[in-house]
């Protein structure tokens, strides 16, 4: 680790789920909307079809509350019509005016910032030895929103939300940044999109995992790479610095 150290001049975060609690707020959310669409059909069936919505979605709308909240309404309103086709009563509009309110919620979630995070940044910028960034996805006000009510934007030198996190997203970030992949690293809880793309442009990444994972960011089997550390959460990566 210390050798890794000795290259490093930025170090990124992810934002959701590393920074702060996010996911079980979504998890959340769809077991809400089930209640809503249970004359429809069951829990599995009504989250598996949403789960397709959301991957078509992805393309034009990106990720985060308000692309979640379409998918919804888009996901509610395909079971509504097959429903009636089938002689069950459509949706209502107070209905899907809840089903609104669902997706809405999700923009002012509370902030829990997780276990270490702030005494890691407060240590990692009075070091002064490294450029703090946030390198998250989503969408670009939700995501600032967040870091601001999260109060940890003091300690970033910069915030990057991007369209999405891949070995082209990051290379354009580093190009940004002025960094070589040798010199920068992330930390993350997604496998998908916060440590494989790094590792395969020549970064070091360190995995953090949460107990909650979209299942688009899920990837079978363990990842081994020299470029790569795990810790249970940043509260064990203050020894480390």
């Amino acid at each position: 680790m210390k050798q890794l150290l000795e290259r490093v001049k930025y170090i990124a975060f992810d934002a959701d789920d590393t920074l702060w609690v996010n996911e079980p707020y979504f998890r959340q959310a769809e077991a809400e909307y089930c209640r809503v669409l249970e004359r429809f059909a069951a829990p599995r069936e009504i989250i598996d079809t949403l789960y397709q919505t959301e991957l078509k979605n992805l393309a034009p709308y990106g990720y985060g509350a308000k692309a979640f909240t379409i998918s919804l309404m888009e996901t509610a309103i395909g079971f509504s019509n097959r429903g009636e086709q089938e002689g069950i009563k459509p949706l209502t509009p107070p209905e899907m005016a809840e089903v609104i309110r669902i997706g809405t919620s999700l923009i002012n979630v509370p902030m829990e910032v997780l276990p270490g995070v702030k005494h890691l940044l407060e240590k990692l910028h009075k070091s002064g030895k490294y450029q703090l960034v946030v390198a998250t996805k989503g969408d670009l006000l939700d995501q600032n929103r967040k870091l601001q009510r999260s109060a940890l934007a003091g300690h970033f030198n910069k915030v990057e939300v991007m369209y999405d996190k891949n070995e082209e997203t990051y290379r354009a970030l580093l190009g940004r940044l002025g960094c070589k992949p040798e010199e920068f690293l992330m930390i993350g809880n997604s496998m998908k999109s916060d440590i494989l793309p790094v590792l395969n442009i020549g970064g070091y990444a360190i995995y953090i995992p949460f107990h909650s994972t979209w299942e688009h960011e899920k990837v079978e089997g363990v990842v081994v790479h020299p470029n790569l550390r795990s810790c249970g959460s940043c509260e064990d990566l203050l020894g480390m610095f």
